[in-house]
């Protein structure tokens, strides 16, 4: 049964990533209830019904949140119905990847070079952009050590 705390802290969830990544909101309740819902691997009607949403627009959540990476659909030997849980690959440090912040600066770069006699205000924009982006390709590969020594020293691996 779903508690009323659960429900609460699903909706915070939900505000937080319509807000911060513009997900649908029940995108957001359904990845906030399967952060704390029991047993942790509901099927879609679970999750319909503790939501109180329709079975489509469940689905269509966890089409995205899968996409994302962010759970997983399985179906354990026996089953008729899938589970839902989330996916421990969600925790995997992809926004560390130099390579993105490489390629976002010479983005910023090339458009620069369209403007090069274009207004100095969108220049000083693209400028900040792709020093903005340099300092995060420098500094991403030091932080993911430095990310990963403090999880093993708390002993947080997944």
């Amino acid at each position: 049964m779903t508690t009323s705390e659960e429900l609460a802290f699903a909706d915070r969830v939900a505000q937080f990533y319509a807000r911060e990544y513009k997900f649908p909101p029940v995108t957001g309740r359904v990845l906030g209830y399967l952060l704390v819902c029991r047993p942790p691997d509901p099927s879609i009607d679970e999750l319909s019904q503790a939501l109180l949403a329709s079975r489509s627009a469940i689905t269509k959540a966890i089409t995205q949140l899968t996409d994302l990476r962010v759970v997983r659909r399985s179906r354990p030997a026996g089953q008729r119905v899938d589970r839902i849980t989330l996916d421990p690959r969600a925790l995997d440090p992809t926004g560390f990847a130099r390579e993105t912040y490489q390629e976002q600066a010479a983005l910023a770069r090339e458009a620069l070079e369209m403007l090069k006699d274009g207004p100095s205000e969108r220049r000083s924009m693209l400028e900040e952009a792709a020093a903005f982006y340099d300092f995060l390709a420098e500094r991403m590969p030091a932080l993911l050590i430095e990310w990963r020594a403090r999880r093993d020293a708390r002993g947080l691996r997944h």
